[in-house]
C-alpha cells in the first residue's frame, strides 16, 4: 500500500493506493484537509493513518516547494518538511519528496483520453521528450526525458525565464512592470496570481473604460483573478477579455520557449488550475499560432502535440506512481 500526497500551500490531499489494482483502480480512501489549519505535514498524517488505520509501505508527497536533499520549504506556509523525519515518526519504509510538478509530470506518461482534452493532434515523436508547463497560482515547468526504459521526469524553474515581449504593447508592458520588480519573469505575466498584473497595466493606459460594477467587484475581492477570468469568459467587459487575450497571447510565448529549449516531441501539457478554466479561450487559434511562432522552427513546433490536463488528481497520482516505479512494482 502506497500514501500518497498533493500538498500545497491551500489544501493538502493523502490518498492510499493499493499495488494490488494499480493506480487507475487502486485508490482506496482520500482525504483533504486545509493546510493552514495544521502545523505541519505530521499533523495531517498522523490524523489521516488514525482515520484510516492504515499502515502504508511507503509514502510520496509532491509539494509546491523546491525540494533540495529530500527536504522542502513549501512556499506560503511554515513547513518544513523532511523524508527521514517522516521515515522516523510513522516507521514508513521510504518516504520520497517531489517538487509538485515533478509529480504532475510523473503522472503525464500514464493519463488517458478522458483526463485530457487535446487543443493540437500533431505528431507524436515516440519517447519523444515530453514539456510540462502549468499556470496556476504561480507558473510552473517540468520535463520528462525516455531513458530507454521509462520516462523520467526532471524539475524545472523555467516560469521564472525572463519574460520577453513579442509586440509593442507588450514591450509597454514589462516596461510598466519593471518599474514594480527588479526582474520580470514569465510568472508575472503568465500566471494566476500575477494576471492582475496585466489588468492594473490596461488601467494605467487608459486603454479601456473600466465598469462601475467591475470597479466594485474588484475592490472587495481578495483574489481578484476569478473575477476578471470570469468577466472575460462571459464577454462582459472589454478590458476583461483584453486582459484575458494578452495572457493566453504570452501564455503561449512561454511555452513556445520551452517547446524550442527542449524539444518536446513527445507531446505539451498544460496543467495547473488556470488551463481547465479557460479552455475555451484556448481554443481560439492565436494561443497555437503564438507557441509555433519560431521562425525557421514554425514547422518543428507547429506539429509538436498539445494537450491540457482535466484532472485535477495529477499530481497525486504522479506521487503515486513515484511510490509504484519506487518499489520497482
Amino acid at each position: 500500500m502506497i500514501l500518497a500526497g498533493d500538498i500545497g500551500a491551500t489544501k493538502t490531499v493523502l490518498a492510499l493506493f493499493s499495488l494490488k489494482d494499480g493506480i487507475d483502480g487502486g485508490e482506496i480512501h482520500e482525504c483533504r484537509y486545509k493546510s493552514a489549519d495544521y502545523e505541519s505535514l505530521e499533523e495531517i498524517v498522523s490524523q489521516f493513518l488514525k482515520e484510516t488505520g492504515a499502515k502504508p509501505t511507503i509514502a510520496c508527497f509532491g509539494v509546491a516547494g523546491p525540494v533540495t536533499n529530500q527536504e522542502s520549504q513549501v512556499t506560503n506556509l511554515p513547513w518544513l518538511i523532511s523524508s527521514a523525519k517522516l521515515r522516523e515518526t510513522f516507521g514508513f519504509g521510504q518516504v520520497m519528496l517531489l517538487n509538485d510538478l515533478e509529480s504532475i509530470a510523473m503522472a503525464v506518461p500514464h493519463l488517458d483520453s478522458s483526463e485530457l482534452y487535446t487543443l493540437n493532434e500533431g505528431i507524436a515523436g515516440p519517447q519523444g521528450n515530453i514539456a510540462v508547463v502549468a499556470p496556476g497560482t504561480g507558473l510552473g515547468t517540468a520535463f520528462l526525458v525516455w531513458t530507454g526504459q521509462r520516462y523520467k521526469a526532471l524539475a524545472s524553474e523555467g516560469g521564472h525565464t525572463s519574460f520577453a515581449p513579442d509586440n509593442m504593447q507588450e514591450i509597454e508592458l514589462l516596461k510598466y512592470l519593471q518599474r514594480r520588480y527588479r526582474h520580470v519573469s514569465f510568472e508575472r505575466v503568465c500566471s494566476g496570481g500575477q494576471l492582475p498584473n496585466i489588468y492594473d497595466f490596461l488601467i494605467e493606459k487608459r486603454s479601456y473604460v473600466e465598469p462601475n460594477w467591475l470597479k466594485s467587484e474588484l475592490e472587495q475581492a481578495d483574489d481578484r483573478t476569478p473575477i476578471i477570468i470570469r468577466a472575460a469568459l462571459e464577454k462582459k467587459a472589454d478590458i476583461c477579455e483584453a486582459t484575458l487575450d494578452m495572457f493566453v497571447n504570452m501564455l503561449g510565448s512561454a511555452v513556445s520557449n520551452m517547446a524550442i529549449t527542449i524539444l518536446p516531441l513527445g507531446g505539451i501539457y498544460l496543467g495547473g488550475g488556470i488551463p481547465p478554466r479557460i479552455l475555451e479561450r484556448l481554443k481560439q487559434p492565436d494561443f497555437l499560432s503564438r507557441i509555433a511562432n519560431k521562425g525557421r522552427f514554425f514547422g518543428l513546433c507547429s506539429d509538436m502535440p498539445v494537450h491540457v490536463i482535466m484532472t485535477p488528481k495529477a499530481a497525486l497520482y504522479g506521487a503515486a506512481w513515484c511510490g509504484i516505479e519506487a518499489l520497482g512494482a
